[in-house]
């Protein structure tokens, strides 16, 4: 990136700083348009005391800002609506660093309960559930999504083994349930699967890019549909009210419609609704949508900048780097040319760089939750969306091609046991150390090669120099006996056939039935000393010696992947 750019993306990101509130609550278009069109507060009024609503969006992108802080708004004034039952599938807040998410709805009386597939980012609603005052349930995201599309069709439970001897599984954990108020269980045992069900939505709000006179809904242009059409057909088939919010009107453009004007009650016409964070749907960025056809290469260096000026993406040392190495070494060897891939936040990311860095991506699909179809994944607040994508689909249509079609994920954990299964969901015992499942449990599921990344101690530090590793400060250990916090079940991944990495800063390891067997280390690194004498899992080792990785993981000179062959 030239210095020129950077400069720019730097006032990009003040001028989204300074103006990140701005909305128009009373905003009404002029002119001969459809009785449908509403202002946001006239919106917030049509939603009545304890009804159950969703709002659809991932991150920073589709976000409903106008919706949430009209009902905010609303409630603040005159106390309605009250005790809402609200569904997420992804995540929708900001950890309360960024106004306009589903965090404006985070006060005491307005929620009664909140479910969703993702809790880590709303820590509004945490500190709710960890005051008493809001019952919290999560589930999987797909499950979500299908349960959505289920509903629409007259179901009222979705059965499958997602999620099968995980924390879901009430035989196991909790199941849905998360704050200890929590009441109903939206997951119960059904013999070898599990069965999911909601509450029937009764308000689907969602963010589209345009609408036309006659309220016809267009969704081009947009960074991503997550579950726009599901929920609004959901609500319909229960008798509900849709609304949505676009950011203008355009003229009617019959093959390009998205959902037809009968499917939707109202539209709110808001200028400064946003395509992603930071993005005015008014200023699109072409990269995002389909046929875009930008610069890759430029495109991600320019989102990597933007996620670091605003601290989302943490700056990866060099031990990072070849922990990424490796993790992109065994990819390269494990997953097959053409395969179908879903790369997770955090190190995953940088697993994905050095795969698409070494021109592997060519022959790869990747694919986001949120339903991007191809392209590059985009990291951080722009999570959900990618780079060129061939096409933007439903994330419930994304979900179904999981189950079917999935060929490898990688993914980070906060810990793993000597069984091989993986806490990924819950840092600790508050409610604000909830992460959530989100995608993970359907992702790892359907996938037939998975790859965990992850450092092997928190806190351990580390010296490099000429090409080897020296563990210098031990941490406090992430491989342990047993995870309380199952989010990924090693028997279920052995009975259904599945090849599992786990990949460290020290090494990496393959699930066998008998456990975690140590499969090489990263020079420098001492088998007992660093490895099997600061680990409380027990470590299964091979025949002969455990091999040592090429120097070149280590110090990224003339580091190559080549598929086998």
């Amino acid at each position: 990136m030239t210095l020129f750019e950077k400069i720019s993306l730097v006032f990009h990101i003040l001028r989204w700083r300074f103006t990140w509130s701005k909305r128009n609550l009373n905003y009404r278009l002029e002119g001969p348009v459809s009785e449908k069109f509403i202002t946001a507060r006239e919106a917030a009024k049509k939603i009545p005391d304890g009804a159950c609503v969703t709002s659809s969006g991932m991150a920073g992108n589709a976000r409903c800002s106008v919706f949430f802080w009209a009902i905010r708004e609303a409630f603040e004034t005159t106390g309605h609506p009250r005790g809402l039952t609200w569904m997420n599938v992804g995540a929708q807040g900001s950890r309360g660093k960024v106004p306009g998410t589903v965090e404006e709805l985070g006060l005491p009386g307005l929620l009664a309960r909140y479910i969703a597939g993702h809790l880590e980012t709303t820590k509004e609603q945490l500190r709710l559930a960890d005051w008493g005052q809001l019952e919290l349930h999560t589930m999987a995201q797909g499950a979500m999504a299908r349960l959505f599309e289920a509903q629409e069709q007259g179901q009222a439970e979705l059965r499958t083994e997602v999620g099968l001897g995980t924390f879901l599984d009430p035989r196991v954990g909790n199941g849905s349930r998360v704050s200890p108020d929590a009441k109903e269980q939206f997951i119960r045992a059904g013999g070898d699967a599990l069965l999911y069900s909601l509450p029937k939505v009764e308000v689907a709000l969602f963010n589209a890019p345009y609408t036309d006179a006659e309220g016809n809904i267009y969704f081009h242009h947009a960074s991503c549909v997550s579950e726009n059409e599901y929920t609004a057909r959901a609500a319909r088939a229960n008798g509900g009210l849709v609304m949505a919010t676009v950011s203008a009107l355009i003229p009617r453009d019959e093959a390009r419609i998205s959902l037809p004007a009968g499917m939707v009650d109202y539209i709110v016409v808001h200028p400064y609704n946003e395509q992603t964070a930071s993005v005015r749907q008014s200023r699109y960025w072409p990269m995002f949508t389909p046929g875009g056809n930008v610069d890759t290469e430029a495109a991600a260096a320019r989102l990597r900048f933007m996620n670091t000026l605003l601290k989302i993406t943490p700056v990866r040392d060099e031990v990072g780097a070849a922990m990424a190495r490796l993790a992109a070494t065994i990819f390269a060897r494990e997953v097959p040319r053409g395969a179908m891939v879903n790369i997770g936040v955090g190190f995953p990311e940088e697993v994905a760089r050095y795969v698409i860095g070494q021109g592997l991506g060519e022959e790869l699909t990747f694919t986001t939750e949120a339903g991007a179809y191809g392209g590059l994944p985009v990291p951080g607040v722009f999570f959900g969306a990618a780079v060129n994508p061939e096409k933007l689909i439903s994330s419930t249509e994304m979900f179904h091609l999981y189950l079917e079609k999935l060929g490898a994920c990688v993914l980070g954990f906060l810990e793993v046991d000597e069984q091989g299964n993986v806490n990924a969901s819950r840092r600790g015992p508050r409610m604000l150390d909830y992460v959530g499942p989100g995608g993970f449990p359907d992702i790892v599921y359907g996938a037939k090669v998975v790859i965990f990344i992850g450092t092997w101690m928190a806190g351990a530090e580390f010296r490099v120099g000429e090409g080897r590793l020296q563990l210098v400060k031990a941490g406090k250990p992430k491989f342990v006996q047993a995870v309380d916090h199952i989010t990924f079940s090693a028997k279920e991944a052995l009975r259904l056939g599945k090849k599992v990495f786990y990949v460290t800063n020290i090494g990496a390891f393959q699930l066998t039935p008998q456990g975690l067997r140590l499969t090489c280390i990263l020079p420098g690194i001492d088998l007992y000393k660093d490895i099997l004498h600061t680990c409380p899992a027990k470590i299964h080792l091979p025949e002969g010696a455990v091999a040592t990785v090429d120097e070149s993981v280590v110090t990224g000179e003339g580091f190559r992947l080549e598929w086998p062959g």
